[in-house]
């Protein structure tokens, strides 16, 4: 039963529209498949129970574009993936009037079948929609510049054009993290405190810049790209290493923190520089990373309140000098366990706050703590977004790193999205955008899987179930709605 309150005609189709396109398995009476889009190259292999749509440079699969008025009133437009094999399989069908009430059997009064009941209201208003995306580190681009120039094309056409998931936003390291294929900063001279030899690398000028670029060009909207730093130069940790734990030398507003905030100026200034937009930072990877002690890779440590500090006395001044105060400034980065204490903490701080955009969270611990956390963030700081910034199936300790054609792997990727979507999350961005068959490069082997499986020898692409259970949300998840 649909029930609406006063809305016009059109209105309540686009209602209708949001909330059948999005994970459908259930159908209507008078359901019929619609004309498909280019359909899945579909592949097994052994250790997967779904397939994968196998992509090249000559052939994939790709999406229809949906335009709000292709509905005809009194019809709906689902799409449905299976672990079977079905890839968005777009199905029609009708909407029983207004008011028709289901009986005790299944059907309604005229005796067809009531495959599910929507109520629609409009009373309330939630989170605005940042978007969807993934990140753009070093071993992505060494993955997707694996391939041939047509089939890259393909690859980044099924992330960001109309016929593939419209990603809106992308997630790029500041300099290296574990995936990469060794351990740099963008400054390695000791006691640069004016970061005269700061510079951007290979990594960036010829990889993962050439690659935004080439995702914006295809992108219909620009894209919202946030940076995120993995650990500061040795020299200015207390570990005197980047590839382990440690802290920033002494404390906020002396040195050390004003050279570190001048590196994110920097960083963004240099991305600009080459005509890619960056829309926000945040202030550091998984800080509670940077107190394990031997942690395996790069980490700079961060408490909540040493956090507040240098936001309200170093980074956010350093970005308002430099005129970049429209910069989304995302706090946390971390697991939700750490809420709502670590925003409370830093929130707190009236110069701090100002500066702060948002709230960034992690998907890695979240059996551990309810989504309601997240509301009741929302709920203490209702002037911050919240947005999962990384996510990734294959990072648990025995887990397979890579399995071909998981279909819980993606069912766990859009309970994960729903439940932050119910709980004030304003969008959701996976890691790594494409990873080889063994889950990397990453130089600290702590590979994982990825939506986007690459065979760089084959000169093909893989489209996991984990692909599509992303994709699913274009249709309903509108950014800016």
């Amino acid at each position: 039963m649909l029930q609406t309150t006063k809305k016009s005609a059109m209105e309540k189709r686009y209602l209708l529209f949001i909330c059948l396109s999005i994970l459908t398995f259930c159908l209507a009476a008078d359901a019929s498949n619609a004309e498909a889009a280019r359909p899945c190259n579909g592949r097994r292999y052994s250790e997967g129970d779904s397939i994968v749509c196998v992509c090249s440079g000559t052939y994939c699969d790709d999406l229809t574009p949906i335009v709000q008025g292709d509905i005809p009133a009194g019809q709906f437009l689902s799409y449905r993936s299976s672990r079977s094999g079905d890839r968005f399989l777009a199905v029609k069908g009708t909407i029983q009037p207004n008011g028709t009430r289901q009986t005790d059997d299944g059907t309604d009064p005229t005796g067809a079948v009531v495959d599910a009941v929507f109520t629609i209201s409009n009373a309330g208003s939630y989170q605005s929609l940042i978007g969807f995306g993934g990140a753009m580190t070093d071993a992505a681009a060494i993955n997707i510049m694996s391939l041939s120039e047509a089939a890259r094309k393909s690859l980044l056409d099924s992330y960001y054009s109309e016929t593939g998931s419209e990603y809106s936003v992308g997630r790029v390291p500041m300099a290296s993290c574990d995936f990469s294929t060794h351990v740099y900063s963008y400054d390695e001279t000791p006691g640069d405190f004016d970061l005269k030899d700061f510079k951007l690398t290979t990594e960036d000028l010829d990889m993962k810049i050439p690659l935004l670029k080439q995702a914006q060009a295809t992108a219909k909207a620009p894209l919202k790209i946030f940076g995120s730093v993995w650990t500061a130069p040795a020299w200015l940790k207390t570990s005197g290493r980047e590839n382990t734990s440690g802290q920033l030398i002494g404390q906020a507003g002396d040195k050390y923190h004003k050279t570190w905030a001048q590196y994110f100026v920097k960083f963004v200034q240099s991305y600009e520089a080459q005509n890619v937009s960056i829309w926000g930072l945040t202030t550091q990877n998984e800080p509670i990373d940077g107190y394990i002690p031997m942690f395996p890779f790069q980490a700079l440590g961060f408490t909540p309140a040493s956090q507040r500090d240098f936001i309200a006395k170093d980074l956010g001044p350093a970005l308002a000098a430099a005129n970049l105060q429209h910069l989304k400034l995302i706090i946390m980065d971390d697991q939700r366990f750490l809420l709502p204490n670590w925003a409370d903490t830093v929130l707190a701080d009236d110069t701090a706050a100002g500066f702060v955009d948002g709230i960034g969270v992690h998907w890695y611990f979240d059996g551990l703590t309810p989504a309601s956390v997240l509301t009741k963030t929302h709920n203490r700081h209702p002037d911050k977004f919240i947005l999962s910034t990384e996510a990734c199936q294959g990072s648990g300790i025995g887990q397979h790193k890579v399995i071909l054609g998981d279909w819980s792997r993606g069912e766990s990727y859009a309970q994960d999205i729903i439940e932050n979507l119910q709980n004030w999350v304003g969008g959701w961005v996976d890691w790594n955008l494409a990873l080889n068959t063994e889950g990397g490069p990453n130089w600290a082997k702590n590979q994982v899987d990825s939506p986007i499986i690459v065979n760089a020898t084959a000169d093909e692409f893989y489209k996991q179930p984990m692909y599509y259970a992303l994709a699913h949300f274009r249709y309903s998840s509108l950014t800016g709605s």
